[in-house]
This record gives structure tokens, C-alpha cells and sequence, in this order.
């Protein structure tokens, strides 16, 4: 019955998110999700919101939070906006920062939301091409703009743009918006939130779903000067003023201030991500240089599509992307534990052997 849709509806391809498979005993290495629990201090914060409160609905402005992430990044709470995970932070973005006359900007090989977020809210876009060895190139992102937005480290690439590049960028880009979607930040890269302070027009994003290995809250946040924070405070205001609950609040701000823990399961997942890398590529794999907490592999002799699905038939599942072409050899893996990882090498071993 589709004949009740809005236009809008109608032009719309949705974002298809990785698979959340019911089987058992299988080695999900699909969705970038941390392959260690959130800090201990976390699941005590969560119980102990299981009150009498729950009656009561959350702070709209998540104002304790807020403060934590504010202590944790040396900035103040009213240049920090917070929402349902970062797509929920991405789409008021969209909307409240980077819809304007011009096209915005990304690359053509990135996160898939950024276009179903243009078609939503009716935003014209220019895709980007990355280069021949998968980078942002910032000399492509410097023409005339309604703004520009891409993840760093790049997804599903793993390939990280340089501090000194995202500020030439933003130098010479001062007419508009430039979002940097940090994600991934934590595996390794330097984040742009140094630069907040003195660009007016960076926006950067962050999640705590996968570095603090919250996924199953949805807690996002953004970072930038006041003015733009108020834009997307404009546009959550009209929509939804009650965005997080006092489970995730609560969870996220214990999260922030357990440090130590954070930066010991980053630790752990980088050293596995280097010893997985160096493994694959004695068996043949071309893996990309990630900072993320995942790789871009691909063999020679092997078709990306047929890899997964041999991989699958010995219980393990990754992500494999068959759009646009010139990515279809590879395969997005998931850093793991060590002990996912060896049953990984193991199968791929088996396969590339026949």
C-alpha cells in the first residue's frame, strides 16, 4: 500500500545496516563492535538507575554528561551536544549545518548513512572520489561548497587523514561546515577536537559505541564551537527534547570517566589489529593501513563476495560491500579477540589454500 507514502519516502534507499545473525557459535567479526565489555563501572551505574525514577523522564539537556565528556576533552559543556548514538548527531548535522544551496561534500567510498541523510532531507551532494590508494585527498575538497563531512579514519577504508591535513582543509574551507566523523578515532588516530577552538566552522563527532563498547546504548556526541552546538540544540528541540535515557546518561557518563579502562581495551584491540594484519598478509592479503578497529583486506587470486561466503560456511561472518565495484574484492573485518582472530586466520588459511 504504498500509494500512502510521501514523495519523499519514495526516493529514499535506506541505509542497510550489518547483520545481527541468531545463530550460535559464530565469529561475528561484521559490525565493528568492540570484542570487549564496557567498564565494570558502567553496568554498576545502569543497575543502579533501575529506580523509582524511571517514572520520571530523563534530563533533556544531559547536563551531568555532558559536563563528564566536557572534563574528558578539556572543553566546555555548551560546545558538546549529545543524541542517540552519532547517526542520531549526523542526521540533526545534515539537517541543522550542512543543508544550503551548494552541494556538500564526501568522498564516494564512505559511510553509506551520508547519502540516505541527503535524500532525507532533500540535500544536493557531491561524491568525491578517493584516490587510487584509497585516501581523502584535501586538494579535491577545496571548490565551492554547501559543506563537507567524512569519517576519520575513513569508512570502511580504515584509512586515516592526517591532523595537519584536516586543518590545511579547514583553513581553506572557511565558507562552510566541516564535519569530522570520528567513530574510529580511538584505534589510533589524533583527534580534530584540538582544532575546535580556533575554526569556527568544525563540527566533530563521536560515539561511544565502539572504543567504549557501548553500542548497545546509542550515546553520540558533538563537539564544536557554541554557535553550532545551538543550531543542532534547535533542530533536537523540535523533534525530540528528551533523547537519552537515564540508562544510557548514566552509562555513558561512568564510561567517560573510567579512562583507564577505555584506553586499556584500545590498547588490546590494536595490538591484536597488528598482529592480524601482519598474519593476513602471509597468506597473500592486500589489507589497507588502518586506524580503525577493523580492516580492508583483499586477495588476489580471490573474489571478495566468494570469501565471505566460504567464510560463513565455516561460521564466520564479515562485512562485504559489492557497491561501488571497485571495492567489491574486499572484505571489512572486525578486529576480534585474539582467539576470534585465530579462528578467522584459520579459515582463510583453509580457503585461499584450495
Amino acid at each position: 500500500m504504498s500509494r500512502y507514502w510521501s514523495a519523499v519516502v519514495h526516493g529514499l534507499t535506506p541505509y542497510i545496516p550489518g547483520e545481527q545473525p541468531k545463530l550460535a557459535k559464530l565469529v561475528k567479526l561484521n559490525t565493528n563492535e568492540n570484542p570487549y565489555g564496557p567498564s565494570p563501572r558502567v553496568l554498576d551505574a545502569v543497575r543502579a538507575e533501575a529506580a523509582d525514577t524511571l517514572r520520571l523522564y530523563p534530563d533533556p539537556n544531559s547536563d551531568r554528561l555532558r559536563a563528564g565528556i566536557g572534563a574528558y576533552h578539556g572543553v566546555t559543556p555548551d560546545q558538546i551536544f549529545v543524541g542517540n548514538g552519532s547517526d542520531e548527531v549526523l542526521a540533526h548535522a545534515f539537517m541543522a549545518l550542512l543543508k544550503h544551496d551548494k552541494p556538500i561534500l564526501f568522498p564516494d567510498i564512505t559511510y553509506s548513512f551520508y547519502p540516505v541523510y541527503c535524500g532525507l532531507y532533500e540535500i544536493a551532494y557531491r561524491a568525491v572520489p578517493l584516490t587510487e590508494s584509497f585516501e581523502v585527498r584535501v586538494d579535491d575538497y577545496l571548490t565551492p561548497n554547501g559543506g563537507v563531512i567524512f569519517p576519520n579514519p575513513n569508512a570502511p577504508t580504515g584509512r586515516l587523514l592526517a591532523l595537519g591535513e584536516v586543518e590545511r582543509l579547514l583553513l581553506n574551507n572557511q565558507d562552510s561546515v566541516v564535519v569530522i566523523d570520528e567513530a574510529y578515532i580511538d584505534f589510533g588516530g589524533q583527534s580534530a577536537v584540538e582544532l575546535v577552538e580556533r575554526h569556527p566552522q568544525l563540527l566533530v563527532t563521536r560515539t561511544l559505541s565502539k572504543s567504549h563498547a557501548l553500542a548497545g546504548l546509542r550515546v553520540g556526541y558533538a563537539i564544536g564551537q557554541s554557535h553550532l552546538i545551538e543550531a543542532l540544540n534547535r533542530v533536537k528541540n523540535s523533534f525530540n527534547s528528551y533523547p537519552l535515557d537515564r540508562f544510557a546518561q548514566a552509562g555513558a557518563l561512568a564510561s567517560m570517566e573510567d579512562r583507564a579502562y577505555f584506553e586499556g581495551i584500545c590498547a588490546k584491540v590494536v595490538a591484536t589489529r597488528t598482529g592480524l594484519v601482519t598474519k593476513m598478509e602471509k597468506l597473500g592479503f592486500e589489507v589497507l593501513p588502518s586506524t580503525a578497529n577493523f580492516i580492508f583486506a583483499r586477495h588476489p587470486a580471490h573474489d571478495g563476495a566468494k570469501l565471505a561466503t566460504a567464510l560463513r560456511e565455516r561460521s564466520v561472518i564479515v562485512r562485504h560491500f559489492s557497491k561501488p565495484a571497485r571495492i567489491a574484492p574486499f572484505l571489512r573485518i572486525t578486529v576480534g579477540t585474539d582467539a576470534q582472530c585465530d579462528m578467522l586466520l584459520a579459515a582463510l588459511k583453509a580457503i585461499v589454500a584450495c
